[in-house]
């Protein structure tokens, strides 16, 4: 606790305070190892457990740990060579615009088709895509594949709609992430306002004066910027309306259940009248009950996605889907 006390420290570097944040493993003598190189090797375990759990904090051991460490290293081994094997598979989820009912436009979301277990839960391999570097190569793969799917749904007679693709923070300080884009755009076709790229609110806030020098550069180019998990970071709302910016979609968790559920019902109401007071297009994500699409329509929201309206397809389903509509639309929407 005393540790982690002086982390809450500010550290004055170039005329500006910086907060270090940090993640703990702990192992105890003699429960946990009889020797150094055992307790470090279970309070690495611990640690990474900490870093999965949100990071910032402390884990103590437990032998399960290893067993789950294992495991990830095994996953880890077998990520690496998923790009060259072509196990990377998109699913698209599609968008609602709730004010005119049509389907506004989809989201590219990553998936991995391990050969012996089937689709893994992306909560176990995005991280380690983060942690190994791996995450540019592969979210440059995700960016080329939708937009050649793009381009194909066009060839097929589908009307075009716009593509959302998430940029990961890694992703988003690569020097060359503006030209993999413009390459993408260019050699696919894709209209450029067709594009949306959506980075993380976090990631946003990390280096502000980063962050507006390369969403100017997309913003350029004509590519649509959201901000993604809006309500989650921790933004200054002064710098949110420096950024040139076209969409807010707020995080699930700010979506109420029931509108009984007054503190997140404020909150998200607050999201969608700031959001359109700083002229964005609002999107609420993770939207499951019929309850929340009647809060959300009442208060102007613009688009919605969830399971309410379509989970995750692939390719060939979202196809169907698409060209089934509005006959697969549900009751009510």
């Amino acid at each position: 606790h005393k540790l982690r006390e002086a982390f809450e420290t500010a550290i004055f570097i170039a005329g500006q305070d910086v907060y270090a944040a940090f993640s703990m493993g702990i192992s105890v003598y003699p429960h946990d190892g009889n020797d150094p190189e055992t307790l470090l090797k279970n309070a690495d375990a611990a640690m990474y457990r900490a870093k999965a759990n949100g990071r910032n904090q402390y884990q103590f051991y437990a032998p399960e740990m290893n067993a789950r460490g294992e495991e990830l290293l095994a996953l880890e081994t077998d990520l690496r060579r998923a790009l060259d094997r072509k196990e990377f598979v998109l699913f698209y989820q599609p968008q609602m615009d709730l004010r005119n009912r049509r389907i506004a436009g989809m989201e590219a979301l990553l998936r991995w088709q391990h050969p012996e277990h089937g689709l893994v839960s992306p909560d176990d391999f995005i991280p380690l895509l983060e942690e190994t570097g791996l995450i540019v190569p592969v979210g440059e793969w995700v960016l080329r594949s939708a937009c050649t799917q793009y381009r194909k749904f066009h060839e097929a007679g589908l009307a075009p709609l716009r593509i959302s693709v998430n940029v990961s923070a890694r992703q988003f300080r690569d020097q060359t992430l503006l030209d993999r884009v413009q390459q993408a755009i260019r050699d696919e076709g894709i209209p450029p306002h067709h594009l949306e790229l959506e980075i993380t609110e976090s990631t946003a806030m990390r280096d502000v004066q980063i962050t507006s020098e390369i969403l100017g550069a997309l913003d350029v180019l004509g590519i649509r910027l959201a901000i993604d998990d809006f309500g989650t970071g921790y933004s200054s709302l002064a710098y949110l309306k420096r950024f040139p910016l076209d969409v807010l979609k707020i995080d699930r968790a700010f979506i109420p259940d029931s509108p009984h559920n007054g503190n997140v019902a404020a909150i998200a109401e607050a999201s969608i009248s700031l959001g359109h007071k700083l002229g964005l297009e609002v999107i609420a994500e993770g939207v499951e009950t019929m309850e929340q699409v009647a809060f959300l329509r009442t208060h102007e929201c613009d688009i919605l996605q969830g399971y309410c309206f379509s989970h995750p397809k692939p390719v060939d389903q979202i196809e169907q889907f698409i060209m089934d509509y509005p006959l697969s639309q549900l009751p009510g929407l």
